[in-house]
Parts: C-alpha cells; structure tokens; sequence
C-alpha cells in the first residue's frame, strides 16, 4: 500500500474517533443538564415545574417535554423524597404547548392550587402542585 494511502487512513480513522468522542461528550453534557447552580432535569423545550418547598429538593427544575412521572419510586422519572409521596404519584404532560398534571390514583392525592385533583387538570404560569409536604411551581 502506497504511503500516502495508509496516511490518508490514519487521518481518517482519527477524524472517526474524535467524532465519536465528540457525539458521546455531548449526550452525558445533555444528560447532566448545564446551568451552574439550577440542577436541570431536561434541558428541551418545554413546561417548566420548580420545587419551591422540599427539606431536601428545594430549587430543583424539571424542564417537562412529553411526559414525566414523579413519585417515590425509584424508577419514577423523577425521584421524590417526600413520605407522603406514592411509588407513582403523578405525571406531567407537555403537548401542544399545554401543560397538564394528572394524579396517578394515589391515596394522599395532588393539590393544584390547593385544591385536590381527580383528573387531567391544565397548568399555566405560577399556579403549584403539591404532594406531600413538596410543594412545586409552574414556571
């Protein structure tokens, strides 16, 4: 093989690795969020729900595109540390622009507003969601 062919190759094999690192340095960066200080669940477009009152979550923001349930559970998308939290409390959807909150069946309910929800119930800009002692906020 000439010199300059296997040179061309080394060059390219080179230019494949620093793509891949480059590919995978940017999906962990999107994972972990990036706003120093704001711990960032998502970082799409979409609802936005800060918790406002946590002994332990306080300041935390879930950027809400689709849909995202919370609860004690840890395999909830977002992990609650709240006793009166259900395994599965609740879920929050993003579609067409709207966001919505729904209660999943649980025994100590979601409060929108201060008032007990029974079904899909459509969230703008400032009001809260409580379950348990969190309380969050629409953003």
């Amino acid at each position: 093989m000439p010199p300059i062919i296997a040179n061309l190759l080394k060059f390219a094999f080179i230019g494949l690795m620093y793509l891949f690192l480059w590919l995978v340095s940017r999906s962990i960066g999107s994972h972990l969020g990036g706003d120093a200080g704001v711990p960032v669940l998502a970082r799409r477009a979409g609802g936005k729900v800060a918790i406002i009152t946590s002994p332990t979550q306080a300041g935390v923001v879930a950027e809400i595109r689709g849909s995202l349930v919370m609860g004690r559970s840890d395999e909830a998308d977002l992990v609650l540390e709240d006793s009166y939290a259900s395994g599965f409390h609740l879920r929050f959807t993003f579609e067409d622009d709207q966001l919505q909150v729904q209660d999943l069946g649980t025994t100590n309910g979601t409060y929108v507003n201060g008032r007990r929800i029974t079904s899909s119930t459509l969230l703008s800009k400032g009001d809260t969601v409580q379950v348990g002692k969190t309380i969050m906020e629409v953003q």
